[in-house]
């Protein structure tokens, strides 16, 4: 099958990278730490900034990882010997985003596992909830990655979509300033960012033994968010740097 053998070769080539599962896998969990010596003594807040963090840190590393690797398939020209073989674009976005959900998946749980049982954060719901938005939101950065890295040229440029697209998302998903306590028409923006839902879901999360309505009702907003990029991305996919 094609899209199998697809992320067959994507994850060949992140097991042959291991700076980039460095990356993936260690720095999430860096980050986690560094909260944790940040707010010592305050274990309700650092509960509350760590849960969060836990569906940021992937979404903005995966987003960055991805735009690059694809700028790199279409620069180099692998890209283009692709399309003389059955591969489709939506294989080849689709193989991406399986192949960096996987890496996604021990990425969560690793972060997640860290931080619950070494660190000691708690939360009412359980861990395998966090796991399980944490990786939709990684793959959210992964779709939105391959989707921002057709309008690049050269690997700088896809870096400047860093705060085109993941910085209104931090700033407007409720990390900061509750969104009910937004202006208006910001609240109307933060509506439209996939990552408002994930944060979402992650405080129903924290908040609730049991998952609620609401956060399932988040979590099919931000697969849905992925599948529309994904689909945008192959139609907007070039397959070279002209």
């Amino acid at each position: 099958m094609i899209l199998l053998s697809t992320i067959r070769r994507i994850i060949t080539q992140l097991r042959h990278d291991p700076r980039t599962i460095a990356l993936i896998i260690v720095v999430p969990t860096l980050l986690i730490t560094l909260i944790y010596f940040m707010y010592d003594g305050m274990p309700a807040v650092f509960d509350r900034i760590a849960l969060t963090m836990l569906g940021v840190f992937p979404f903005v590393v995966m987003f960055l990882i991805t735009s690059i690797a694809m700028l790199r398939e279409r620069t180099t020209g692998t890209l283009e010997r692709l399309f003389t073989t059955p591969v489709g674009k939506l294989d080849l976005l689709f193989g991406y985003g399986v192949a960096f959900g996987l890496a996604a998946t021990a990425q969560a749980a690793v972060a997640a596992g860290f931080a619950y049982w070494v660190l000691g954060m708690n939360t009412a719901g359980s861990v395998g909830l966090v796991i399980l938005i944490a990786v939709a939101n990684a793959v959210l950065g992964v779709a939105l990655g391959l989707l921002c890295s057709a309008f690049a040229r050269t690997e700088f440029q896809a870096v400047q979509f860093m705060p085109l697209v993941v910085a209104p998302q931090l700033l407007l998903c409720g990390l900061f300033v509750p969104r009910e306590e937004m202006a208006g028409w910001l609240q109307a923006i933060s509506k439209l960012l996939p990552m408002s839902y994930s944060v979402e879901a992650l405080t129903e999360v924290g908040a609730n033994v049991e998952a609620t309505g609401t956060m399932w009702r988040d979590l099919a907003v931000v697969v849905g968010a992925v599948v529309v990029a994904l689909v945008l991305g192959a139609a907007t996919l070039r397959r070279r740097t002209v």
